[in-house]
């Protein structure tokens, strides 16, 4: 029976130490078959601010060997060259499948979903992001990026990556209720790695067939997810490691 491990990360804000960092890298180092991700809102700079050398907690995720991110509102700017300078230091897909440009601003720094193979399963990752900018916004005049609605997104992009995934994740950043939004009104989705709310959900919350896990905020936890397959189905367990205290002991 194949097993496995998700170990998610969200709402950072630049404050990922290094022991935190040398504890999720222990935790990767232990299980084979694992992906590391983030649920957006990595970076210290807000909306509008940026700093042109990029994010250094970036390149320590990058060192980490993150598989893919959620665009938060934090990484989003809503001019290209503020965009392209908060994510640059990403050595990793940035996921922002309802995020849209009227030129080629985005690049392939920004993707819609991935494909990886772990364990021998195909597994699909999506991201979405909370609505920064959208077409009726006077903000939209002066952006070149809007964004479409999360859900409507969801509804139509899920069900074409489900034809080719044994395991669909939804990385968003959106928030919990929106979440739980998501899991009821789209089938399909085996788990959904959330961020914006700071949530601290010690066990996955359990809508449907879709599991939402968050793990709060600044880097005091590591979610842990461990998904395995048998003639049964799938099975989704997690639970949260408390960075916060292993640090200050």
């Amino acid at each position: 029976m194949p097993e496995i491990t998700i170990l998610h990360t969200n709402d950072l804000h630049g404050k990922l130490s290094n022991h935190a960092a040398e504890i999720i890298a222990r935790e990767k180092a232990r299980s084979p078959n694992v992906l590391l991700l983030d649920a957006g809102d990595a970076v210290a700079s807000g909306n509008i601010y940026y700093r042109p050398g990029g994010e250094p907690v970036l390149t320590l995720m990058s060192e980490l060997g993150y598989d893919a991110m959620a665009m938060g509102n934090r990484e989003f700017h809503f001019l290209a060259p503020g965009l392209k300078s908060k994510i640059s230091l990403a050595r990793f897909p940035i996921l922002a499948a309802n995020l849209r440009s009227r030129s080629d601003d985005l690049g392939s720094s920004v993707a819609s979903s991935i494909m990886r193979e772990v364990a021998g399963l195909s597994i699909a990752i999506f991201g979405l992001c909370v609505p920064m900018i959208t077409k009726s916004m006077l903000s939209s005049k002066v952006s070149p990026f809007w964004f479409e609605d999360p859900l409507e997104t969801a509804h139509s992009l899920v069900p074409m990556l489900r034809e080719k995934a044994d395991l669909l994740i939804g990385l968003t950043h959106i928030g919990v209720q929106a979440d739980e939004e998501l899991a009821r009104s789209v089938d399909g989705i085996d788990l959904i790695v959330s961020g914006h709310t700071h949530a601290v959900m010690p066990e996955p919350k359990i809508i449907g067939n879709t599991a939402i896990v968050q793990a709060g905020w600044w880097g005091h936890y590591l979610g842990k997810v461990r998904i395995s397959f048998g003639p049964g189905g799938r099975e989704i367990h997690g639970e949260l490691v408390d960075l916060h205290s292993q640090e200050s002991t």
